[in-house]
């Protein structure tokens, strides 16, 4: 769906355990738009980094989220909308993804820590341990009214979070 036949890049974003992934591949095969799962451009001394314990910096960070706004600009520039999980947790980050061009929707996933900390201690085979999650808490910045943004509520089924997201895709259009 685009404006004018301006694509679409929706980045479902929220900390580690609030969904994003499931819910960002859930839309993009609903759209039939590319997906891209944000942890999978992690360098591997990144992901290094975050399995043991260790909170990435920004200067970590900066060279990952070029790589994602440069996925966004490729789509962009072919005139394909896409969906991406990333964390995006804070402005600057986020501003980083949209220079990737077109049209960028965040979609928040958020919701009470203790719901998140009960999903991380029951997921398996990530290297993003739960130790972390204070760490993206205290970094998370929520959407500001002027960034093009929605927040849902991740205590809601994944079914639920689907539908709202589609509904305001289709009034982006």
């Amino acid at each position: 769906m685009s404006d004018g036949g301006r694509p679409l890049h929706v980045v479902v974003m929220g900390v580690s355990g609030c969904g994003k992934s499931t819910v960002a591949a859930r839309a993009a095969a609903a759209l039939g738009w590319s997906f891209a799962e944000g942890d999978d451009a992690h360098p591997p001394v990144n992901v290094a980094a975050m399995r043991s314990g260790r909170a990435l910096t920004d200067d970590d960070r900066w060279p990952w989220l070029n790589d994602l706004a440069a996925w966004i600009a490729g789509h962009d520039a072919a005139g394909r909308s896409s969906v991406l999980a990333c964390s995006a947790l804070r402005r600057p980050y986020r501003d980083v993804l949209r220079s990737g061009g077109g049209r960028v929707l965040f979609v928040h996933l958020d919701g009470p820590p203790e719901v998140i900390r009960s999903r991380l201690a029951e997921r398996r085979g990530h290297f993003m341990p739960a130790s972390l999650l204070a760490s993206q808490l205290a970094a998370l910045e929520p959407l500001a009214p002027d960034e093009n943004g929605l927040a849902l509520d991740l205590r809601d089924p994944p079914g639920a979070l689907l539908e709202r997201l589609l509904a305001h895709v289709s009034d982006q259009a």
